[in-house]
């Protein structure tokens, strides 16, 4: 006899354990089955994200920035060290113990709220004569339980060359590139996505020599035109290469290096030589294993899991959140979703406003952004205005040492309603989240304007920029 569940979650990232939570919170009986496991066998929920994603790939962004301070910039405020030596295993220990710490957070707050954990691959059994569904699931020991609502958040993977697969010591995905046990001498990055540029940051910062190809003719061409283009001339002055427009040849592996050729925007034929190569191409969505087959689970020609806005697949009672499914991939995309879900099983009508999901960079200038971009309202002949506040203008950006970027503020010429908001400079992720909060609301510049911050900080510059959309900047 199987246990009974009024929800199973399959996959335990940030879309799936949030979900589980939040449904356990509303009084339901629920498991999370989950596949990821370390070296001994041990559970490591928390998906991409929290194993080889946003988690590891901030720690290392913090320690390498460390390092560049001490190496460049400690002189700057009389602070003298002499010569700086890196212990790279320490510092790749801090990152796995930071990610230790993440799993072992996730799997107290399924204990807390009475989440039953599983670890295995969780995949459809079929369908129960009640309608529920079996869920079989292969761990140290098999067994299948059965649940009345099934969501889906088994999330993406890494898309590799065709015709280079990742080994994950020469080619590399995000994983790989998160454990180099030496700081290679060169560097090739495939892809100027934010995997590519993060993860580019990091090992530049600790001494390699880094190139960046990129396939697309304009560099960062989802963001802001105006904060592509001061995002590439900051990576350039700190020392990255990057190319845009290539067009990537047939790429030769020996045991000592990676040799890719490539034709530049220019129609010049260039080959690159590198230790190793980070391949940041795009992720696909990962049903592999979940047998969809089995209940008729309907995947579009790219793999995802089909789904309407509420995120109802075509099956009753099944849903699917996060990387698996249309829209943005993003950790707090799939959060919201998960919320959203546990509580419309729960009758409640849960929500999620695509428009103001924010991005965010976090290379050294972070760069952030929610809502549209000028160029795409300017597409839409949107009457517009626009202000921006330089960092450089900024008293605490100033005392930082960090005046990189600016501040940019998208409203609507005649009702003066936010429509986006362009942030490139330090802690552009932070800053963010007034932005959506005043979009949310669907508030005005003038709101921004009109609210006291703090003196000094680095959130004036978002008031001065709303102040500037009406040509009122008062430090510029």
């Amino acid at each position: 006899m199987s246990t009974q569940f009024d929800v199973v979650v399959i996959g335990a990232g940030p879309g799936g354990y949030i979900a589980a939570i939040r449904a356990a919170q509303l009084g339901k009986k629920v498991a999370c089955i989950d596949a990821w496991t370390d070296e001994a066998g041990n559970p490591k929920p928390g998906g991409t994200c929290t194993n080889v994603g946003c988690i590891p790939s901030k720690a290392l962004l913090q320690s390498s920035e460390h390092f560049e301070q001490a190496n460049h910039h400690f002189a700057e405020h009389g602070i003298e060290v002499g010569s700086v030596k890196l212990k790279l295993d320490t510092l790749i220990g801090r990152k796995d113990t930071v990610v230790k710490q993440n799993n072992d957070g996730i799997q107290f707050l399924f204990k807390k709220n009475k989440v039953t954990f599983f670890s295995g691959k969780g995949e459809f059994a079929g369908k129960a004569a009640d309608g529920s569904y079996n869920i079989k699931i292969s761990g140290k020991k098999e067994e299948t339980i059965t649940a009345s609502h099934v969501i889906v958040a088994t999330g993406s993977q890494p898309r590799a060359l065709p015709g280079l697969a990742f080994d994950e010591k020469q080619v590399l995905s995000n994983d790989g590139a998160l454990s180099i046990p030496a700081v290679p001498k060169k560097l090739g990055v495939i892809g100027a996505g934010v995997i590519g540029l993060e993860l580019g940051s990091v090992w530049r910062r600790l001494g390699a020599e880094v190139v960046v190809l990129e396939a697309a003719p304009d560099f960062l061409a989802v963001a802001d035109a105006q904060v592509a283009k001061e995002a590439q001339k900051a990576f350039t002055k700190q020392g990255l290469v990057i190319e845009t427009g290539v067009k990537i040849g047939e790429i030769k592996q020996t045991e000592k290096a990676i040799t890719i050729p490539y034709t530049t925007a220019k129609g010049e034929e260039q080959s690159l030589v590198v230790d190793k190569l980070i391949v940041s191409i795009g992720r696909v969505p990962y049903t592999t294993g979940l047998n969809a087959e089995a209940v008729g689970l309907q995947l579009d020609e790219r793999g995802f899991i089909v789904v309407d806005a509420d995120c109802k697949t075509n099956l009753p009672n099944v849903w699917a959140v996060g990387d698996v499914v249309r829209g943005p991939m993003l950790a707090h995309k799939a959060e919201e979703e998960g919320v959203a879900v546990a509580e419309r099983i729960a009758g409640q009508h849960g929500h999620v406003n695509f428009d103001t999901i924010p991005s965010v960079i976090y290379t050294s200038p972070e760069i952030a952004w929610v809502g549209k971009t000028e160029q795409a309202l300017k597409a839409e002949k949107r009457e517009i205005k626009v202000g921006s506040f330089p960092f450089l203008a900024n008293g605490r950006a100033r005392a930082l040492g960090d005046t990189t970027g600016f501040v940019k503020i998208i409203a609507d010429a005649k009702s003066d309603e936010v429509l986006g908001v362009h942030i490139i400079g330090p802690m552009a992720s932070e800053l963010i989240a007034e932005a959506v909060t005043i979009m949310e609301f669907k508030g005005a510049a003038e709101d921004i304007a009109r609210i006291c911050h703090a003196h000094p900080t680095l959130s004036e510059a978002m008031k001065e920029a709303a102040l500037a959309v009406d040509k009122r900047a008062l430090n510029f």
